[in-house]
C-alpha cells in the first residue's frame, strides 16, 4: 500500500513539474518519467511492479494534462478526456514497471550466477 501511494504521489508530482516547470514542451521530460517508471518496477515484486507502474503512469498523464490545461472550456468538462489519456499513461506505466521488474530479475540472475 505504501509503494502504491508513493507511485501515485511520484506520478502526480512529475506530471505537474513536467507541465509547468521542467522541460516544458520538450521530449526531455520523458527521460525522468521513464527512469522513475523503471525504478517503480525495480522496487517491488512482479505484481506490485505492474500495478504500481500503472498507477504511476495514470497519475502522471492525468496530472500532466490537468496542470498544463489552458483552454477556454471549463477544466471539469475536460476531465473525462484527460482520464482517457490517463489510461494510455497507465499502459505506458505498466510497461515501464514490467521492464523495471525484468531489469531487477535479470541483474539478480547475473549476480547469483557470478557468485557460485
Amino acid at each position: 500500500m505504501i509503494k502504491t501511494a508513493v507511485s501515485i504521489i511520484a506520478g502526480t508530482l512529475l506530471g505537474i513539474i513536467g507541465a509547468r516547470f521542467l522541460f516544458v514542451g520538450s521530449w526531455l521530460s520523458l527521460v525522468p518519467w521513464g527512469i522513475v517508471g523503471l525504478a517503480i518496477g525495480y522496487w517491488g515484486d512482479r505484481r506490485a511492479a505492474l500495478t504500481n507502474g500503472a498507477a504511476y503512469g495514470f497519475m502522471l498523464a492525468f496530472a500532466f494534462m490537468v496542470a498544463g490545461y489552458a483552454g477556454t472550456a471549463s477544466l471539469l468538462s475536460r476531465l473525462p478526456f484527460f482520464a482517457l489519456l490517463g489510461l494510455f499513461g497507465a499502459i505506458c506505466g505498466f510497461i515501464l514497471g514490467w521492464l523495471g521488474f525484468l531489469l531487477k530479475t535479470g541483474i539478480h540472475k547475473l549476480t547469483s550466477k557470478g557468485a557460485g
